[in-house]
């Protein structure tokens, strides 16, 4: 047994609480599967889809990107699988200009479109359908680490309603799915340590081959699970110590080819992400993941953005949760680190310290935001639901009624706020952890006018934002684009001509020729009118 011995081992939930975890469960799968074509299918998720299509980007700008005035519909094939490029083309595509994306979801959900059809709803359903794992997984590991059923069900209610947990179930990228091998990985970790078997030491280098295929950062949930077991081990080389070593050099043993990719990908990958290497204030920092931890709980007081028209005072107050929510955290951790035993306070402690760590040092010392992207510091926000998990479970059935009525209360609390979150993003169109926000408005209004033309370049983010307003666009609206600083020849036969995202030199090109008429705000989109002679 990892953890000593309380009122939680072998502790049942009691009736009542049976009854509001079946609900949230079924709520939980309700919101991971209701309208998930109703939000914008962003920037990245429409980079998945260019992988998914076996081209390049490189072959997309230049097929596409030429000056040629084609129909929406005829650039479909650059979303979905096609017969012109196999699952080996998939593969190829990230090995050549996203090395920093291993294969294994692209091929996963390249395979599933091929069976299933190729809409925004059925491509995001497989990330749905594997979110649905993380119910029995998170279940496990809490019986491994803490012993303790009533903790483990906690844990479910608070992963089904979380805001962070449901918008990554519904996006069509491969942090669902990392999740889930962060879990599989700490449950055979610990299953190895406690039993020792050279069967168990084998799963789990499984799994860490699995968790590297899905995202490079599992590198660092190796490093994590590394110091932990030479911790428990007292820093001694033990049979665990060994077998350890092993499993894990076997597990990046089977990685070592992609890993041979991404050596000869660093001036790509550096390239490909050098809008996150921006250095930020350190209060501006601070502030980005004070906001992140409390996303796991609740995100409604972000709706004002995203509901312009909607004035609901109410939930604008839900930002007061903020430093409630903080607060709950830290005392959850010293909780934790007072009442559970070494062995159970130091992995929740490191899973969410080291990962944690390695991205915020840099972004402090170096500069940079990476650390802002919640998607990956997955591992600590695990962590942090189990500390907070395992502080519920203990409180709500303390021999003490005031404290127990105290922590029903909070939990109800928190368990609110995230339905109420998740009740509220279903209905938006965008939310916080999207790109392209504004190009549903931006459809509308292309696709209302008569006889348009779309025109645009590849500036900054324009190829990305592009492929997502594809997904919105009517089939017949025209398009011509073209690689900056070339400037497109217009032909006069569309009765409306709109400009998107230029960049500086392009606008002022085109207004020696034509009136540019800001019809959207923010300065994404023009009407080009001919200029009176």
């Amino acid at each position: 047994m990892i953890g000593r011995k309380s009122r939680l081992t072998k502790y049942l939930p009691p009736i009542w609480l049976r009854f509001v975890i079946i609900i949230l469960l079924i709520l939980g799968i309700f919101f991971r599967f209701a309208y998930l074509d109703r939000k914008v299918y962003s920037h990245d998720e429409a980079y998945t889809s260019l992988r998914i299509s076996g081209y390049t980007k490189t072959e997309f700008v230049q097929q596409v990107f030429n000056g040629r005035v084609f129909a929406v519909g005829d650039i479909q094939k650059y979303q979905q699988p096609n017969s012109e490029k196999s699952l080996i083309n998939t593969i190829n595509s990230l090995a050549v200009e996203d090395a920093q994306h291993p294969p294994l979801y692209y091929v996963m959900v390249r395979l599933w479109m091929q069976f299933f059809g190729n809409s925004v709803a059925t491509t995001r359903s497989l990330s749905a359908i594997i979110s649905l794992l993380v119910f029995p997984c998170i279940y496990w590991l809490c019986l491994e680490l803490f012993q303790s059923p009533i903790t483990a069900w906690i844990s479910i209610s608070l992963l089904t309603v979380s805001p962070f947990h449901v918008l990554y179930a519904q996006e069509a990228r491969e942090f669902g799915l990392w999740i889930v091998t962060t879990l599989l990985t700490s449950i055979a970790l610990l299953r190895a340590i406690r039993l020792g078997s050279k069967k168990l030491w084998g799963i789990y280098a499984v799994t860490v081959a699995l968790g590297l295929y899905t995202f490079l950062f599992s590198g660092l949930l190796a490093i994590a699970y590394g110091i932990y077991v030479f911790a428990i081990e007292r820093f001694r080389f033990t049979k665990s110590v060994k077998a350890y070593l092993i499993a894990t050099s076997a597990g990046f043993l089977a990685f070592f080819p992609w890993i041979l990719i991404i050596i000869n990908s660093l001036s790509e990958i550096d390239r490909t992400t050098a809008s996150a290497q921006t250095r930020e204030s350190v209060s501006f920092l601070v502030s980005g993941w004070i906001g992140n931890i409390s996303y796991l709980f609740g995100d409604f007081w972000r709706y004002e953005p995203f509901f312009p028209d909607l004035n609901l005072p109410i939930l604008r107050w839900g930002r007061f949760l903020v430093p409630l929510i903080l607060i709950l955290v830290v005392y959850s951790f010293l909780f934790l680190y007072r009442q559970a035993g070494k062995r159970v306070w130091l992995f929740v402690f490191i899973l969410s310290g080291v990962p944690a760590l390695a991205l915020i040092l840099p972004d402090l010392i170096i500069g940079g935001k990476v650390s802002l992207r919640p998607r990956y510091i997955i591992p600590c926000y695990i962590s942090i639901q189990l500390a907070v998990a395992y502080l519920l479970a203990t409180q709500i059935i303390s021999s003490k009624l005031i404290v127990r009525k105290f922590w029903q209360l909070l939990m109800v609390v928190v368990i609110s706020s995230g339905v109420i979150s998740c009740t509220v993003s279903s209905q938006a169109e965008t939310w916080w952890n999207k790109g392209s926000h504004k190009n549903p408005e931006i459809a509308r209004i292309i696709n209302k006018a008569n006889n348009p033309l779309l025109i645009s370049s590849n500036y900054s983010l324009n190829i990305g934002d592009l492929m997502s307003l594809i997904h919105l666009l009517d089939h017949n609206v025209q398009m011509q684009l073209v690689t900056e600083p070339s400037i497109p020849k217009i032909p006069d036969t569309f009765s409306n001509i709109f400009l998107y995202n230029p960049s500086r030199q392009f606008r002022a090109e085109l207004e020696k020729k034509y009136k540019l008429v800001d019809v959207f705000q923010y300065s994404r989109l023009w009407r080009l009118e001919q200029k009176s002679r």
